[in-house]
Formats: structure tokens, C-alpha cells, sequence
């Protein structure tokens, strides 16, 4: 893409030439490349190039200002001439001609190019990738032809990217001249200056109307993009050059870089138009995207910490108004390269653009799980439906209706950069409906009102429903994925079951069957009996609470609740193995450990006692020295939950 916001810190050196006739000219294009005025570097290096000048810093600054314009072809030439001088250059470059490569199709020698790229550079995220993912371009066609791709109809033939949607509007960047005028190009693109812009969209067919610049104080005659609305409508979001109040701030170089900053909505004018306290005039920050939540922005940016050319980060919105510490997302979803224009959906999904990961060539697009704890997994190309071979970028999806939008300069559009729509087909991740009736055990009658709770293989839980008035529960789960089901309803005994999906689409039944609630106890009864638990579960020779154990502890827990002067003696057993002392200290801690869960979870203290017996009350024959069975040892190790009030 034209590179208006995109984030790129460009360290180059200047060498001394061999040519002084064409001394003065080299020095004029050097100082255009060294304040990003790539096109005007261009026609000045080539002119000299023309008249069979060579220079191997020369090569490298004229592939460079086509490969930061996004334009490949002209940067594979430029590399070429560079690696035919020296095939022992930094590492960087043999990544950028491979890059430049595939955009032109020339995959066999992009590919060798990675691998020298790899063993020069083994410690660069981007090489470990292509390592690890050598196989990228198969998965790459396996999550194709997932979608039905159109201009957007709101195109140009100069560069329009970076649209959002909101109140059926759609708002974007576009460089079309559309001042009267003062026409201000940029030096680095040689287009003009964008601005936002907004058009209609038609709730029925999608298409929009005549386009519209943004009317407000947000647009200036600097850059302004990537604008973001809240669900209110009241604040905006949006990336600028550096310039408020009529004042251009630059950086210790000179240069104007991004912002991100905010606008208020009040009597219909944007006010207040503020830049982010996390901002600085010495790097970047740009293409905000902000969590279904709204109390998180995510962004671009080369601050210090980036790891590459820009990478992805999160900062806290603060119920007051203020921001947090922006967090780098990490090096799951950040390399060497660039990682820009973030999207978080409300199925914690991250889109983003990447030249660092495995793709296609240029800019493509890619979607992660953002985890509970917030990092970024199972990072995914979404496939050469909307990726090509050129800049693919800015994605924005509706999860209901799986229509979006994103932006490229592939080969067909009106201009450098085109947004298209889309209407996605089939799910890249693989969704099944895993539903079923549940019943008593013994009539065989439907039980609606029942809660069924669906846990992973962790036992963490991912979902809840209530079955309805059939007795009818319906989950969403992932395809080749094991999970567990627990089902309670009132007067009947908790039931969990373990089911794994098929690795494909389509539905998987589980009938769930409850019993009735037949255990009475009275003072002295195991209570721990009524439920089947055997043994609370802990990890080797410790007393730390495993997932399993809390999933029995809670049914402890409930019965707890409903009878409030009920008491209990927690009593931990071990088999025989290992030292009577050893083992009597561990049964100890881990009776210990029991009753500290109970507590935390809201169990009075003075209910609850509890003592490990170590190997002393063994149920069978398994003493020391007795040949036993694991089955048998099995029978030693248990816990007992013993009524001593009601």
C-alpha cells in the first residue's frame, strides 16, 4: 500500500561515491530518501542509473523507495541490481527481495531467498516462521475460496483504505483531490494528502451512495486516517501527522510523524480534539481499533520496545477517562517486520496485516485468539480470496452477518489502494453445534430450566445456556476439540460427560440423562459418597488444587450453601508407597489445601476441619512390601468429606 500511515523507521548510511561527476546529483536524491521523499529519490537515482552509474548503496536506497511505496516490481529490479553486486549483504535485504519476489510471482526464488534469509538470520522471528511454517503456501490455499469479494464502490483512482462502519455510514482515508485551490502532494507517495471521507450504505443491498468528505475539524491539510467510532457515537478515534492547533510538531530528525488522538461529539460539531497521552513526537502511533468492551485500544506503533518496523499494542481506556501503560501484544503476533491495522472482534479474534508472517507477498492478512490472559495464539493467513501477491490490509468484519471490508492494492483496482467488500462464506475456524435433550434418568421426561455448562479439557468454563421448554440445549464448539459438559437442575445429582468433536463441520448430539438426588446422609455418613468422589485430584507429591478436583469441590460447595449449619472433616488418605512420615505430611497439606478452597470460596471456617492420615487407615490388603495392582493402590488414596453437624 501507499505507506500514508504505515509505520517504517528507515536507519541508512551514506557512503562515498566513486563517480564525483555524479556526486552532487546522488547527494540531492540522498537527502530526498533521507526525509522520505521517495518518488522525487527516484527519478534522481534512476536518471543517474540511467547513465550506467552503479552503486551498491544506490541499489539499495532505490529498492528500498519502491518497497516501502509498495511497489514490487519496481523494488525486485532495483534488489536485483544490488545482489548482482554483492550476494553478501545485511540480512534485511535478502527479506525484502524475497518479499518483493512473490509479489511478482517469482516464488521459486523468493523461497531460496527465504532460506539464505533463515540461515543468516536464525534468531529473526520472520526466519523461525518460515522455518517452522515451510509448508505456509499449502495452508494458505486450504483457508481460500471462503469468500465473495467486491469493490466497495466507493473508489478513486487515487489511494482510499482504512474504512470503518458505523450508524450504516462507512468512513475512510482517501488521497483524491478534492480541494480547489491548494493541492498538497506528499513527497513520499507523490499522491495527496488523505483525508476522511464518508459515504451511505444501504441496509438492504450494501452498496453506498456519493462519497463525502468528512465534514469537521478533524480533517487539516496533513494526513488523516483510520477514524474509529464508540458504540455511542459521542468519541472518535483517528490517526494525523503530528500537527495540532495549527502547530506541526516533528522529531529529533525533523520529521513529522503519526498520532493517535480523540474527538468529542457535542451540539453535533467534534470538539476537543485531543492527542493521546501515550503519544510522542519521537515515534509513531496510528490505525486504533478498540475492543468490543470499548476499555481497551489496540494500535501500531514504533515505540521503543517495538521489535520490528511497527508492532501491535494494547493500552487500558480507565473507567475515568485515562489510559494505562500501552503493552506490547508480544512475539507471537509481532516480528522483525511490520504488523499493522489491528482488529478485535466479539469473538476474541485479532485481525491484523503482516509482512513478517508467511504470506504471499507485501501485506497480508492474519487472524489470532486472543487468549483469557490476553496473549495472541493459533495465528492463521486468511487465505488468497482477500490476500494477494500485494498489500493487503485493514480488515473489519461484522461477526453476525460476516460482511466486511478491507483494503489492497492488488492488480485490477481504480488507484494505489482500493477498498473492497466482502461477504465471508464459510468460517475459517471450524464451528459445530453440539446440542442435545436432557431427561430424567428413569421416566425419561425432559427437564427444561436445567443449566448445562461446557468447560474445556482444561475444566475452564467456555459457555452456559438453559435448556428450554423441549429440555433442548445448543453450544457452539470447535471442531476437534475436547471438552466436558456438566448439567445440574434442583433434586437431581449433577452429571458431567466428556465428548470430543469431529475435526469437520456439521452437529454432534449428547443426550444427557440426570438422576434423581437419592443420597440422604445424616451426621457420620461420607458426603463425598453422594457424588462419586473418590479422591480430590492434585498434582504429583504436591497439594496444589487441580481443575478436576475444583470441578467435585463445587458440588461440596453447593450442598454447603443450601444447608448452612452443615459441618464436615475433610480427611486425606495415600496408599502405602513412599515414607510413613512423607506420607502423612503430604495427606496433611492436601486436607489442608481442601478446606483453604472451601474457604475462599465463601465456607465459614468454623464448619470445616479436616486432617491427613497419611497410609494408616488403608482400605485393602496394599501395606508396605504387598505386590499390588495400581487399580488397588487406587482404592488407598481417597478423600473423605465426613458429616459431624447438620
Amino acid at each position: 500500500m501507499k505507506n500514508y500511515i504505515l509505520l517504517c523507521l528507515i536507519i541508512v548510511n551514506v557512503f562515498s561515491f566513486n563517480s564525483y561527476a555524479q556526486q552532487s546529483k546522488i547527494n540531492a536524491a540522498d537527502k530526498k530518501y533521507n526525509s522520505y521523499a521517495y518518488v522525487d529519490a527516484i527519478k534522481t537515482y534512476e536518471k543517474v542509473a540511467a547513465k550506467g552509474y552503479k552503486s551498491e548503496d544506490m541499489f539499495k536506497k532505490l529498492g528500498n523507495a519502491y518497497y516501502f511505496n509498495s511497489d514490487f516490481q519496481g523494488a525486485a529490479k532495483w534488489y536485483d541490481e544490488l545482489f548482482a553486486m554483492n550476494s553478501n549483504v545485511e540480512p534485511e535485504y535478502y527479506y525484502r527481495y524475497a518479499q518483493a519476489l512473490k509479489s511478482t510471482g517469482n516464488l521459486d526464488k523468493a523461497n531460496r531467498f527465504l532460506e539464505e534469509f533463515n540461515n543468516k538470520s536464525k534468531n529473526d522471528t520472520r526466519a523461525k516462521l518460515y522455518k517452522n511454517e515451510s509448508n505456509y503456501l499449502d495452508q494458505i490455499k486450504a483457508n481460500s475460496g471462503r469468500y465473495k469479494i467486491e469493490d466497495a464502490g466507493i473508489n478513486s483512482k487515487y489511494s482510499d483504505y482504512g474504512s470503518f462502519v458505523y450508524n450504516n455510514k462507512i468512513y475512510f482515508a482517501s488521497a483524491r483531490d478534492t480541494g480547489n485551490f491548494s493541492q498538497r502532494r506528499h513527497t513520499w507517495t507523490g499522491e495527496h494528502f488523505t483525508n476522511i471521507y464518508d459515504a451511505a450504505i444501504d441496509s438492504e443491498t450494501g452498496s453506498s451512495s456519493k462519497v463525502n468528505k468528512f465534514k469537521s475539524a478533524i480533517n487539516t491539510k496533513f494526513h488523516e486516517a483510520s477514524p474509529v467510532f464508540t458504540k455511542d457515537g459521542q468519541t472518535v478515534y483517528f490517526a494525523r501527522n503530528n500537527y495540532l492547533d495549527g502547530k506541526k510538531g516533528k522529531n529529533e530528525e525533523k520529521i513529522t510523524l503519526i498520532k493517535i488522538y480523540s474527538a468529542r461529539l457535542e451540539n453535533n460539531k467534534w470538539t476537543k480534539i485531543t492527542a493521546l497521552p501515550f503519544n510522542s513526537d519521537n515515534y509513531s502511533a496510528a490505525h486504533p481499533a478498540l475492543s468490543p468492551d470499548e476499555k481497551t485500544l489496540y494500535f501500531a506503533s514504533d515505540m521503543p520496545g517495538t521489535a520490528g518496523q511497527s508492532d501491535l499494542y494494547k493500552v487500558s481506556i480507565n473507567a475515568d477517562g485515562s489510559y494505562g501503560t500501552p503493552v506490547n501484544l508480544g512475539n507471537t503476533i509481532n516480528t522483525e517486520g511490520k504488523e499493522t491495522f489491528p482488529y478485535v472482534t466479539n469473538e476474541n479474534e485479532i485481525y491484523f496485516s503482516s509482512d513478517g508472517h508467511p504470506g504471499l507477498g507485501g501485506l497480508d492478512v492474519f487472524v489470532g485468539n486472543i487468549e483469557n490472559d490476553g496473549a495472541i495464539s493459533n495465528i492463521q493467513n486468511i487465505g488468497a480470496d482477500v490476500n494477494s501477491p500485494k498489500d493487503d490490509f485493514a480488515y473489519i468484519i461484522d461477526t453476525a452477518s460476516r460482511k466486511g471490508y478491507f483494503s489492497s492494492n492488488k492488480d485490477g483496482g481504480q488507484g494505489s489502494d482500493d477498498i473492497y467488500k466482502f461477504l465471508e462464506t464459510k468460517r475459517l475456524k471450524c464451528i459445530q453445534e453440539l446440542s442435545g435433550v436432557v431427561t430424567d434418568a428413569t421416566t425419561g421426561v425432559i427437564l427444561p430450566d436445567t443449566k448445562v455448562t461446557l468447560f474445556d479439557n482444561q475444566m475452564t468454563p467456555k459457555n452456559s445456556v438453559i435448556t428450554n421448554d423441549s429440555g433442548v440445549y445448543t453450544l457452539p464448539v470447535e471442531c476437534g476439540k475436547s471438552y466436558n459438559v456438566r448439567a445440574e437442575k434442583p433434586e437431581y445429582s449433577t452429571k458431567e460427560i466428556a465428548v470430543t468433536i469431529a475435526s469437520t463441520t456439521g452437529k454432534t448430539t449428547l443426550p444427557i440423562a440426570l438422576e434423581k438426588s437419592s443420597c440422604k446422609v445424616t451426621v457420620g455418613d461420607d458426603l463425598g459418597k453422594c457424588f462419586g468422589i473418590k479422591m480430590i485430584y492434585f498434582d504429583l507429591d504436591k497439594s496444589n488444587i487441580r481443575s478436576e478436583a475444583a470441578l467435585d469441590l463445587e458440588k461440596i460447595l453447593v450442598v454447603l450453601t443450601d444447608y448452612p449449619t452443615m459441618k464436615l472433616d475433610i480427611r486425606s488418605h495415600t496408599d502405602s508407597r513412599a515414607s510413613f512420615k512423607y506420607n502423612e505430611a503430604l495427606s496433611d497439606r492436601r486436607a489442608k489445601s481442601t478446606i483453604q478452597w472451601l474457604i475462599k470460596n465463601g465456607v465459614a471456617p468454623n464448619r470445616l476441619t479436616g486432617k491427613g492420615y497419611g497410609e494408616t487407615q488403608l482400605v485393602n490388603k496394599c501395606s508396605d512390601d504387598v505386590p499390588c495392582t495400581e487399580a488397588e493402590h487406587q482404592e488407598n488414596r481417597r478423600s473423605e468429606f465426613i458429616i459431624t453437624a447438620l
